[in-house]
């Protein structure tokens, strides 16, 4: 068996529920697993044309509109490989942060700059998990019981990290004497 990326699987995990182009795929990732397993289109490619040299994919074109377009759908040993790697433990337990990394580092700036940088953090984290609830009232229908396990949990995460953060916002600007932070 060859050794796959992860994302490999997020593609396979994509064509299991049917057809997909390699924009379609993108465009289902940036709508579900970004929130904890982002892919880019300069991984979904490469991950395509391995996936198919494998026999796991198939590609048939499907031009639209005078543009060349590569629909995928899994193979039956793309499924045996599928339900193979959702049979193994999984290896890879990364949380990738940029805010918390500029935080850890926060002591080369002003505090009122550290508070900045928690500030931006919980913005996005109130963002995102408005997101997410979006995503959940037009997944609410869906059969699709597993993926809504997940959002549940990306909601409940970014919820709680908005609430660390606007805690984290008091504590800094209290430490620091600065007035004016959502504490």
């Amino acid at each position: 068996m060859d050794s796959f990326s992860p994302t490999a699987y997020v593609i396979l995990g994509m064509l299991f529920k049917g057809p997909k182009s390699g924009y379609e795929i993108k465009a289902l990732v940036d709508n579900s697993t970004r929130f904890f397993w982002a892919a880019s289109y300069g991984q979904i490619y490469p991950e395509l044309k391995r996936l198919s040299e494998a026999g796991l994919v198939v590609g048939s074109e499907e031009p639209t509109g005078g543009r060349r377009r590569t629909v995928y759908e899994i193979t039956a040993d793309g499924e045996l490989e599928l339900q193979a790697w959702l049979r193994l433990p999984p290896e890879t337990f990364e949380m990738r942060d940029e805010g918390l990394l500029k935080l850890f580092f926060a002591e080369a700036v002003e505090p009122r700059e550290a508070l900045e940088i928690v500030r931006v953090m919980r913005e996005y984290n109130e963002a995102a998990t408005a997101r997410l609830r979006a995503l959940g009232e037009t997944k609410a229908k869906s059969a699709d019981a597993y993926p809504k396990l997940v959002l549940h949990a990306g909601i409940e995460s970014f919820e709680w990290y908005t609430d660390w953060c606007r805690r984290l916002e008091g504590e800094i600007a209290k430490r620091a004497g600065v007035k004016g932070a959502d504490a």
